[in-house]
């Protein structure tokens, strides 16, 4: 991965930590990881924990922010929560979600637009 493709990612991910805080959600953790993988946010609302997967994009060519994220990645990211899970068991109380936040990067220095896809998938 390119220094570039990391550093829009990285931005990427602060737009939708901001979002979510907007939301009232209570980030967790970024950029968790263990054996299995990478969880980009873990955040909590209520008695729920989201385990969110971001994709930033410069354009919607490529086809949408669901199908950037693969059955593969999908597996990874549910193994990586389970993980977590067991490693953390004062998270257990919570009820676990996956979601997915695309990032569409605008043309202005600082436009852009969020798409959140609460509970993209499940086990």
């Amino acid at each position: 991965m390119t220094y570039a493709r990391l550093q829009l990612g990285r931005w990427g991910e602060a737009r939708a930590v901001r979002y979510l805080r907007q939301r009232l959600y209570r980030i967790v953790a970024t950029n968790y990881s263990n054996k299995c993988g990478e969880i980009d946010i873990i955040a909590r609302r209520g008695k729920m924990l989201a385990f969110v997967e971001v994709k930033t994009r410069r354009s919607a060519t490529f086809g949408s922010t669901a199908e950037a994220v693969t059955p593969r990645k999908q597996r990874q990211i549910i193994r990586t929560a389970q993980l977590y899970l067991l490693q953390n068991p004062n998270m257990r109380a919570f009820q676990p979600r996956f979601d997915v936040i695309g990032v569409l990067v605008g043309p202005g220095k600082d436009e852009y637009a969020v798409e959140h896809i609460p509970d993209a998938f499940g086990l």
